[in-house]
């Protein structure tokens, strides 16, 4: 077998390229526009299955060197925080509670699956859990961390593959349901969407994609984030010092937030209009950022997938995949918007349950920004979520699968 490491620039290049045929196959594609198919799933898609081929034809296993991709997460939540007011934040407070409800309830029935599928398999039970939250709620990390737990302490010597192939599978799962989730619930209940004008992140596929903004409002949108970025990684470090470890997206989106509100309380004091326009076109530039970010790094995490990977254990993982799949459609669909408050809004954080629960916080966004292209925009959306994937969850499920290791 030939091993093969594409460099860091070169894996950046083929990404804009993977990004630009998502766009242009999406564009084209009037199905997959109507199903919110997210345009950077189907260009890593497409990076993917040529690495796959490549391996299984001629054993040539292609690498790529990621370290830009998480530097790209953590541009999008700055921006995120930057463009979040406190009166959206006060108005997702009952919203955001019940969502942590829901996915707190959630992680438990994820679990429950896990290990049902994996006795049945005559697997040892919590092997299962490999394939329930450590993995799929908690993602390549989680798996990273707890896997020499089940290989040291309960002999699970393939823990780490176990758990890396459960969450592939769930990841391309969670970026293919969440366009169509949201389609069939604001056909089936009829519901009034947003506007167009004022999307998030990206622009809407009825638009002619043209962003009108200058030189000085990427500059200064620039200038933003990197003060953001500087002071969540000064926040994230006084956190740890304190004993409380939190990803590093979520201290910068916690920056953005902060000094995004300050910094408008500070320009809007005053009537002036010259500082009004440089809230306005810093505003389109972080927009123009984000999109661009969230697309590549979402590209860069799919064409980096090995599909090779997932032949071991393939009959079981099928099974465990499917079944997880199935609940979290189902506990979407009757559940999640029906507390959610069965509108717009709800269906589109719907759209952004699956990435909560079987992806990652990027892949719920990517889902998000989807549908919000295809129907318009739902701000509170776009808090609540980041909010619960970045924050929340991660504590609910450390806590959850410790009770389930230990009792």
């Amino acid at each position: 077998m030939q091993a093969v490491l594409i460099p860091q620039f070169i894996t950046f290049t083929l990404a804009i390229v993977a990004l630009f045929i998502g766009k242009s196959v999406i564009a084209s594609s009037p199905t997959l526009q109507r199903y919110s198919i997210p345009e950077p799933v189907v260009g890593g898609f497409v990076c993917a299955a040529i690495t796959g081929l490549l391996f299984a034809l001629f054993q040539v296993e292609v690498s790529f060197e990621m370290e830009v991709r998480d530097a790209l997460l953590l541009y999008f939540f700055a921006g995120i925080g930057l463009k979040a007011d406190f009166k959206t934040l006060l108005q997702g407070g009952r919203p955001l509670a019940i969502l942590i409800g829901l996915a707190a309830g959630f992680i438990i029935l994820q679990n429950l699956v896990g290990v049902s599928v994996a006795s049945a398999f005559g697997l040892n039970p919590l092997a299962g859990l490999l394939s329930g939250s450590v993995s799929l709620t908690g993602g390549v990390g989680t798996t990273m961390a707890w896997a020499p737990t089940f290989v040291e302490e309960f002999g699970i010597a393939n823990a780490l593959e176990l758990g890396v192939a459960s969450n592939t599978l769930g990841l391309i799962s969670a970026c293919v349901i969440g366009g169509p989730i949201a389609s069939y619930l604001i056909g089936r209940h009829k519901l009034t969407t947003g506007s167009q004008d004022e999307l998030d992140i990206g622009t809407a596929h009825a638009s002619d994609n043209r962003v009108t903004v200058d030189y000085f409002g990427v500059l200064r949108a620039w200038l933003w984030l990197n003060i953001s970025l500087i002071i969540g990684y000064l926040l994230n470090a006084a956190l740890e010092s304190a004993g409380v470890r939190l990803p590093l997206f979520v201290s910068c989106l916690m920056a953005g937030i902060l000094l995004g509100n300050l910094g408008r309380a500070l320009l809007f004091r005053s009537n002036n209009p010259v500082r009004h326009g440089y809230v306005e076109d810093a505003t389109k530039g972080l927009s123009l950022i984000q999109d661009i970010c969230l697309g590549m790094f979402l590209t860069m995490a799919l064409m980096s997938l090995k599909i090779w990977e997932l032949q071991g254990n393939l009959a079981y993982l099928s099974a465990v995949i499917g079944l997880q799949v199935t609940l979290s459609v189902a506990f979407t669909v009757f559940i999640v918007f029906r507390l959610m408050g069965r509108n717009y809004e709800a269906a589109v954080i719907c759209s952004g349950f699956g990435g909560v629960t079987l992806g990652s916080t990027a892949t719920a966004i990517v889902n998000m920004t989807a549908v919000t292209q295809q129907y318009g925009a739902a701000h509170r959306a776009f808090i609540i979520v980041p909010l619960v994937c970045g924050f929340f969850i991660d504590i609910i499920n450390a806590l959850v699968i410790n009770y389930f290791v230990y009792g």
